[in-house]
């Protein structure tokens, strides 16, 4: 029964990023860097805290491409399965067009995750809904909210006596959007590991792929991360 479970998992990931066209190839690639520093704060056994900052560079890192602070709070209704809610404040660099400069925006997101073993075998579920737009400006001015809703799968595959575990994580974005074609617009698969310092935190690092669906030349980025985590009660 439970080999019968991740056989359908694996396949359920796969069959997540199949529609992918495969045709038409042609598009823009870059290489980014995505940095960032957490604090996870246990309030109770019910309730976790966060804060995020994060800084991004595109175009083969040699640009900076936006920083945030994030503000999050988690809650576990049951074991396993927890709701949470995010607020983040950016600030994003718009380098080409004829206006340019640094843009501030505003994000909050809704999620539920779900979260079971199998043997060694962690196995995570998400399902988010994100709302973003730019600040200062108004509707009548092409200001359209960013909408979308994201899921998730995570393995993360427990070995003994060893502290650097797999992780791998496929999602899809689902957009709907005033002014834009609106579907699954993209996807992404992520490849890490983490580590943890006794007493100093964690640190992980991964690489992340990303690739937009439905359209003609669909762009590609290549995505390198670095992270540091301190959890605190």
């Amino acid at each position: 029964m439970k080999k019968r479970i991740l056989k359908n998992i694996i396949i359920f990931n796969l069959l997540l990023v199949s529609n992918v066209n495969f045709a038409q190839t042609k598009g823009e690639t870059d290489l980014t860097l995505w940095n960032s520093i957490t604090l996870d704060y246990e309030l109770n056994k019910k309730w976790n805290l966060g804060l995020e900052g994060q800084f991004r560079f595109k175009e083969n890192i040699s640009v900076i491409d936006a920083y945030f602070t994030e503000f999050s709070g988690e809650y576990k209704l049951s074991k396993g399965f927890r709701i949470g809610a995010a607020l983040r404040y950016i600030r994003e660099n718009d380098n080409k067009g004829n206006i340019q400069g640094y843009e501030n925006h505003f994000r909050f997101h809704l999620e539920a995750k779900y979260k079971h073993k199998i043997k060694d075998l962690k196995i995570g579920y998400r399902l988010r809904y994100q709302n973003k737009n730019e600040l200062g400006v108004s509707y009548d001015e092409g200001d359209f909210v960013n909408q979308n809703l994201r899921f998730k799968t995570s393995l993360t595959y427990n070995f003994k006596k060893w502290s650097l575990d797999p992780k791998f994580a496929a999602e899809i974005f689902h957009r709907f959007q005033e002014g834009k074609d609106n579907g699954f617009n993209k996807y992404r698969l992520t490849f890490g590991t983490d580590y943890k310092i006794k007493n100093y935190g964690e640190i992980g690092v991964y690489y992340r792929f990303e690739k937009q669906l439905n359209v003609d030349f669909p762009d590609t980025t290549n995505i390198i991360g670095l992270k540091y985590t301190y959890s605190f009660k």
